[in-house]
């Protein structure tokens, strides 16, 4: 069933959505989306809503805990603020959020669930998670030229790096316990991405609460939430590995035909499971085993 807005989906399914865990989805084309949508599923959300124009739609086969709403995909902060109507009508609720063509990879996914995941996270009361942006390339760009391919994915090896996130308010000092992180495609082609759009971390895992808000910079309101572990121990991370700076610097007129390839001597194969990510570094289980 298509919706005419979120709003309308969230007062018709408020008692239903809000058991969670919840996915929001927003869908800027058909990239990709119906492997997205059937990631999310099978990662245990229990709920997906997907954000998407009139044009785009979804295969038939999909499981009807997928609820379709129309969205202004293009508007400014279309996600953030998609985000923030949905905790606003949730506290409580443990929500998700991606774009298409990106997919949440978390620790073990391979044998247990989301839930499971979140609950283990929450009895170490923390109610967010962070999560790195991994940059995946088709290896291809001949036989895939908008730099996406599931069966062809790619990712760099090496080349990450975190600076410590300064404090404005407290005359620039680190923030405690709060990294801004760096890498992939979005380190190697940097001269094509703007400045604001280089980080590759994200706080996409948390539970909703009154007050709390999504901010542009995809960190919360909360600076405890924006934190990459408690004072005591390290705590899981996850990771979304996501083609959306591949698609964008083959999209973009300005970028396209300066890159022939996104390969280099660092690139491997994604081999889609989450052990490969923790051997590089790119997440860990904490004391999840």
């Amino acid at each position: 069933m298509r919706y005419p807005s979120l709003a309308d989906l969230l007062d018709r399914k408020r008692a239903d959505l809000g058991r969670g865990p919840l996915s929001l989805v927003l869908a800027e084309d058909d990239v990709a989306l119906n492997e997205t949508l059937a990631h999310q599923q099978a990662s245990g959300f229990r709920d997906v809503v997907l954000l998407a124009p009139d044009s785009v739609t979804i295969a038939p086969g999909l499981d009807d805990r997928i609820h379709v709403v129309t969205h202004d995909v293009f508007a400014e902060g279309a996600l953030v603020q998609a985000v923030n109507a949905t905790i606003a009508r949730f506290p409580g609720t443990w929500l998700h959020y991606c774009h298409n063509a990106e997919f949440l990879v978390f620790p073990f996914m391979e044998t247990r669930r989301v839930r499971e995941m979140l609950t283990f996270h929450a009895e170490e009361r923390r109610e967010a998670m962070l999560t790195t942006v991994v940059d995946l390339y088709a290896g291809d760009l001949g036989r895939n030229p908008d730099g996406v391919a599931l069966d062809d994915a790619w990712l760099d090896r090496k080349g990450y790096y975190a600076l410590a996130r300064k404090d404005a308010a407290s005359d620039w000092q680190p923030r405690d316990r709060q990294l801004d992180f760096f890498g992939g495609l979005r380190w190697r082609f940097e001269e094509h991405i703007p400045y604001a759009k280089r980080r590759i971390d994200r706080i996409s895992l948390f539970r909703a609460r009154p007050g709390l808000k999504l901010l542009h910079d995809f960190t919360l309101n909360d600076d405890e939430m924006n934190t990459y572990s408690c004072r005591w121990h390290h705590n899981l991370t996850a990771a979304v590995c996501s083609f959306r700076t591949a698609k964008a610097l083959r999209t973009n007129p300005g970028s396209r035909h300066a890159i022939p390839t996104f390969r280099w001597p660092n690139s491997v194969r994604f081999d889609w499971t989450s052990q490969q990510l923790m051997d590089l570094g790119l997440m860990e289980p904490g004391q999840w085993f």
